[in-house]
């Protein structure tokens, strides 16, 4: 059982990330959908739940050390081509919106430029990859409970202040701008988009645990966990839609409307993961095409980080808006091929023509 809540755990750390602290994705994907967001964040738990056991069960059915050899084991040359690509485009992006994030919070906490928060973020991404960057992030990554816990004492508070019903909230909620279509296609978009954020990290988690029924079950524990979150997410914002219509960063509101001191410790808080996500994406894109600790490798992470520094001026919400349901819709892809997967079983054949 140890083990089981382990992975559960490891696997809503690596899925609940600093876009999601933020309560701009929950915003745009569920809250802006209204009473039908609720319908949306149990579609979404669902695919979780289902995702997760599959991925990790695939996992540790190949014994994966990278989602390189994963993928092009089971989607041969070609396909698994295209399917590796768009797995590096999403550690780019992501990072790119995660530096915009750091804009957010100087700007909304504190009063601050913008630049000024995205130039701190980029310098320290950048020394921070140039050291021991996998002690760095481990102890950053420590904040997540606490994040879960805010996540959780924040839903509690907005549902136990509720000034006014659902009813009259709900056309103010659907007011709000999404690029999704409707409710059903944002879930199955915003679950795509995550499972490729997160895919490369859950194979190999799943890799790590010879019990292939063990790491299934706890990859089930871990969509379930991340669902629930969602949930309590969307009635957060939901019952302060008025206040938090028009921010950023919808939970860092609702926080500073609670105690303006609570709202520096979550400012921080968000802070730290968004530290932790950008490092962590920034990291791997640069360990997908250089050789890690060399001085090719190092170069190469100071120009992606500087370029992605130029791509964050775009700004944190709109970047959420346009990017994140495009990596959504390739991520469909993603999904279909790790399905297919699980059906066939694929042996070791496939490593053959893995591409270098």
């Amino acid at each position: 059982m140890k083990e089981i809540l382990k992975i559960g755990s490891a696997f809503i750390g690596i899925i609940v990330g600093a876009g999601f602290a933020s309560g701009q994705e929950i915003l745009q994907y569920f809250t802006s959908f209204g009473y039908w967001g609720i319908a949306g964040a149990i579609v979404a738990t669902a695919l979780f739940a289902f995702l997760g056991m599959t991925i990790t069960r695939l996992g540790s059915r190949l014994k994966a050390e990278s989602h390189k050899d994963v993928i092009y084991t089971i989607s041969g040359r070609y396909l698994g081509l295209i399917v590796d690509y768009i797995i590096i485009m999403t550690l780019f992006g992501v990072g790119v919106v995660m530096i915009a994030g750091a804009g957010s919070i100087f700007s909304q906490q504190f009063g601050l430029s913008a630049i000024l928060g995205t130039m701190v973020m980029t310098t320290l991404v950048i020394l921070t990859i140039m050291l021991d960057v996998e002690r760095v992030v481990s102890v950053i990554g420590s904040i997540t409970p606490f994040l879960l816990i805010a996540i959780l004492g924040i839903a509690v508070y907005s549902l136990m202040t509720l000034s006014e019903p659902f009813s009259i909230l709900n056309p103010i909620a659907q007011a709000q701008e999404t690029t999704l279509p409707n409710w059903f296609v944002s879930a199955i978009n915003y679950v795509s988009f995550n499972i490729a954020v997160g895919v490369s990290m859950a194979l190999v988690m799943g890799g790590a645990e010879q019990n292939e029924k063990k790491a299934a079950l706890g990859g089930l524990l871990g969509g379930l966990g991340i669902g629930i979150l969602i949930m309590l997410s969307h009635l957060a914002i939901f019952s302060k839609i008025k206040t938090v219509a028009n921010v950023d960063m919808p939970t860092l509101q609702i926080v500073n409307d609670i105690s303006p001191v609570l709202g520096i410790l979550m400012a921080v808080i968000l802070f730290c993961m968004i530290f932790n996500t950008a490092v962590s994406m920034f990291f791997s894109f640069g360990a997908r095409f250089t050789t890690l600790g060399t001085p090719q490798f190092k170069r190469f992470v100071i120009i992606t980080v500087l370029v992605g520094f130029a791509a964050s001026f775009v700004g944190f919400t709109d970047l959420v808006a346009l990017f994140y349901p495009f990596i959504g819709y390739l991520g469909l892809f993603l999904i279909l091929t790790l399905l297919i997967a699980t059906v066939r079983q694929p042996g070791r054949r496939a490593e053959k023509s893995r591409p270098q």
